[in-house]
């Protein structure tokens, strides 16, 4: 069980590169702890305001005292990110951490992106689920190239496994990475994966008091998709309130309104990639 999260074991997973391989599972050693350096990788030092947590606890349980002390248990995780953003980078890469919850169309977006952006600029995704490999399936018929990452019962993609990912995959200078993460708000926002923008992704069929209810992922995002607008006639989600309550968490996220399905308003999408790629 994750200790941070309360998920299934982190330390089991597989990386499927569906052109070298079939899939590979990845398990950490008892009292083992692996340390992989990606090749042109650099060590930088960066302030981040999240991912680190320390916490003192004690009892009093008749003549015993427990003290129970937990002392950053995501530094691990923190470091590899540093080291995955180090190598993006000194190789230009513009990465970009896709959350959302399942079924908001993230997939939608990104086979859309690609279709439109692949002439001009290189493209490169990562796919996160907990099982099958349909999404990068789908992604690679677009013409990028994608890895899977199943987690099993894992709930989150975190730097260990996208550092890994990037040994099986050249990522080429100046091009962009899509990493579509797991669908969930909650344990997501909590791993940093070396990503210079995360965006969160949410649909008018959701609620539009998303932020309230999950407002970690939404005060650590630099950019939110509003999606599957063409549903508005048709349900109770009011854009300018969940607007009001994400910012009311996060003053400088900035919105996109668009629908996946019908292409309105993808075009500030693809603007938005453009200005942050170079």
């Amino acid at each position: 069980m994750c200790d941070t999260c309360g998920c299934g074991n982190p330390d089991e997973f597989k990386i499927h590169d569906r052109q070298n391989e079939d899939g590979e599972t990845e398990k950490r050693k008892n009292g083992e702890t692996p340390h992989h350096d990606l090749d042109h990788a650099h060590d930088h030092t960066h302030e981040h305001d999240h991912h680190g947590h320390s916490h003192s606890h004690s009892h009093d349980h008749g003549q015993k005292k427990v003290i129970s002390l937990n002392m950053d248990i995501l530094s691990e995780n923190n470091r590899l990110a540093e080291r995955n953003r180090g190598y993006f980078e000194a190789k230009h890469v513009l990465a970009l951490n896709m959350v959302s919850s399942p079924g908001s169309g993230k997939t939608s977006i990104l086979e859309r992106t690609i279709q439109a952006m692949i002439a001009t600029h290189k493209i490169f995704v990562i796919e996160g689920d907990q099982q099958t490999s349909r999404d990068a399936e789908r992604i690679e018929k677009t013409g990028a190239p994608a890895i899977q990452i199943n987690t099993g019962s894992g709930c989150h993609l975190d730097a260990k496994m996208i550092h890994l990912a990037l040994k099986k995959m050249e990522v080429d200078n100046n091009s962009i990475l899509f990493i579509e993460n797991v669908g969930n708000l909650v344990c997501p926002a909590m791993f940093d994966l070396g990503e210079q923008k995360r965006v969160v992704v949410i649909s008018v069929t959701e609620g539009d008091d998303k932020p309230l209810k999950y407002p970690y992922m939404f005060q650590s995002s630099n950019l939110c998709i509003i999606n599957k607008t063409d549903l508005l006639p048709y349900v109770d989600f009011r854009v300018e309130t969940a607007m009001k309550y994400a910012r009311q968490l996060n003053p400088d996220l900035e919105f996109i309104l668009m629908s996946a399905k019908t292409g309105d308003g993808m075009n500030n999408w693809f603007n938005w990639l453009g200005k942050h790629a170079g």
